[in-house]
């Protein structure tokens, strides 16, 4: 079961980055397809989120993506109610700003560090005093949440009708009744009004303020008691009285402060928070909050990214498919009217295998397709004129890898065993890519150990992406008839950044050596003038 945001934040300073990718196989990416996405930088493009909580269920859904069809679809309903009814979207707009003003009051409420009585804070998450005055506004945040949903109208599409009702439901808990007040502190610890109902044990009532009418009171007439049975020139209201007095008084008055203050906050504040820490309904509503802000982020990501942007059609059929008209990268195309689109299919074909000189642009490409399968997956807008899918049980990225001291393999171990991990948890329902496979052996090893692999991938049944200079290997899956050959375009020994049929047969290595300055003629002139 999916952590909420304050779970994962387990006791911590909240961060939006709280999320880790599940295990291969485990979810819909690993973190070895996390990595090589680049799902970081997806997540600062995508992020227009205004909360922390919305940030973090924005890195959370792109962690840990979605892959029931249904959920992605009642999703994107709620992403269109919001873009195409003004009002509603003024509603959760104004519900979301709300909440991001006074947001961290209640961060520093259940994360805050204690300073003790006569400290003073120096940073965000510094506590000074005895936590009155954070305890009042942390709450505040969660009361004024609450009472604006059940002053909103009610949504029409389920999915937002979900995120309301996550809210909202707060206000049946039971650290929802402990924050509209009184605590009870008795010897069965602190219990709200509801929970008092049907016990008699004595007890003493909480308020968040140094003023205790009922404690002073107590305290004047014990004082007052005292002077009628000690009678005493120095209560007597005279000056010279006064000053007596005040001797008597002033170090009662001085204890009072840190010793009802340490109290409160020592038994009833940072226990309070604890629970509040705790509550999983507490995380509920926070996740609702996140929710929100990210289905706002949603619509303004598409707002600003600066060419067309789709809801993508979601299919329904046994095996993985894709169909993308002018699709441009989720993160290079951002702001950018200049990036070049690429039409792209993968119905019927299992494997499609792409060629082509060095910064041609192949991998940019399959990352593109990667980051907007992805996109979808969470239910978000993607940047093409239009978009079909299939949603990914898993979405695999193997790029090479450098082997590690002590994994004993080498390099080709090393990536052999991450193709065998991402093979046994694929099925006919997912996106693989491949980016140059078995390297470091021999050529003939290089060639037997991919036809095989690629063999295996296309007998699974999954959409298989391959990316390579070794159009030998491309010759044979052509050959057999089952792999379609694409090939990124150059016109003038320039990229054009267009994927076209065909398979490339040069490298263009001698181009990109000139281009960063280590060519054969820049060897001799470094060793002639060193």
């Amino acid at each position: 079961m999916q952590q909420n945001i304050l779970q994962s934040w387990n006791g911590e300073w909240p961060q939006a980055r709280s999320t880790e990718p599940l295990a291969t196989g485990a979810g819909v990416i690993d973190q070895g397809a996390f990595n090589t996405i680049e799902v970081d930088e997806l997540f600062d493009n995508v992020n227009y989120a205004s909360t922390l909580a919305g940030q973090a269920v924005l890195y959370r859904s792109l962690a840990q993506p979605m892959n029931d069809r249904e959920a992605i679809a009642a999703k994107q309903d709620a992403v269109r109610e919001i873009r195409d009814n003004p009002a509603v979207r003024e509603n959760i707009e104004n519900i979301v700003a709300n909440a991001a003003a006074g947001e961290n009051r209640l961060y520093l409420l259940l994360f805050g560090e204690f300073l003790g009585g006569f400290g003073t804070a120096r940073e965000d998450n510094q506590i000074e005093g005895y936590g009155y005055k954070q305890y009042v506004r942390g709450i505040r945040v969660v009361l004024n949440l609450v009472g604006a949903i059940y002053n909103s109208g009610r949504p029409q599409s389920p999915y937002l009708q979900s995120v309301f009702d996550k809210i909202g439901n707060f206000a049946q808990s039971n650290e929802y009744s402990l924050m509209v007040g009184p605590v009870y502190n008795s010897e069965k610890g602190l219990q709200s009004k509801e929970q008092r109902k049907n016990s008699f044990a004595p007890a003493t009532i909480f308020r968040p303020t140094l003023f205790k009418p009922l404690l002073i009171a107590v305290l004047v007439t014990a004082i007052w008691g005292l002077t009628r049975i000690f009678p005493s020139d120095m209560f007597q209201v005279t000056r010279d009285g006064l000053s007596v007095a005040s001797v008597f008084f002033l170090p009662l008055a001085l204890a009072y402060i840190p010793v009802v203050g340490g109290y409160d906050r020592d038994n009833c504040i940072i226990p309070l928070r604890d629970i509040y820490k705790n509550s999983a309904a507490l995380g509920e509503l926070l996740d609702g909050l996140g929710q929100l802000d990210e289905l706002l982020a949603f619509i303004k990501y598409a707002e600003n990214y600066g060419s067309e942007t789709v809801l993508p059609e979601l299919l329904d059929r046994d095996h993985h498919s894709i169909e993308l008209q002018d699709a441009k990268n989720p993160v290079l195309g951002h702001k950018n009217p200049n990036y070049v689109g690429n039409d792209f299919s993968m119905g019927e074909e299992r494997l499609v295998c792409v060629t082509g000189p060095n910064s041609g642009g192949k991998t940019a490409f399959c990352k593109t397709v990667t980051q907007i399968q992805l996109l979808a997956q969470i239910g978000c807008y993607v940047p093409a004129r239009a978009a079909k899918l299939i949603v990914a049980d898993r979405i695999f990225y193997q790029a090479p890898e450098i082997s590690h001291l002590d994994d004993g393999e080498g390099r080709f171990g090393t990536e052999l065993k991450r193709t065998r991990d991402i093979f046994l948890a694929a099925s006919s329902n997912s996106l693989v890519v491949l980016d140059e496979m078995a390297e470091g052996t021999t050529f003939e090893e290089k060639m037997q150990s991919s036809i095989d692999v690629l063999d295996g991938f296309y007998r699974k049944g999954n959409s298989t992406i391959l990316i390579t200079h070794n159009h030998q290997l491309v010759d044979v899956f052509v050959n057999r008839r089952v792999a379609t050959p694409k090939q990124v375009e150059f016109a003038d020994d320039m990229p054009t950044f267009k994927l076209i049929d065909g398979i490339s047969r040069v490298s263009h290595a001698d181009r990109v050596a000139k281009k960063i300055g280590f060519s054969k003629q820049d060897i001799d002139n470094y060793l002639a003038n060193s």
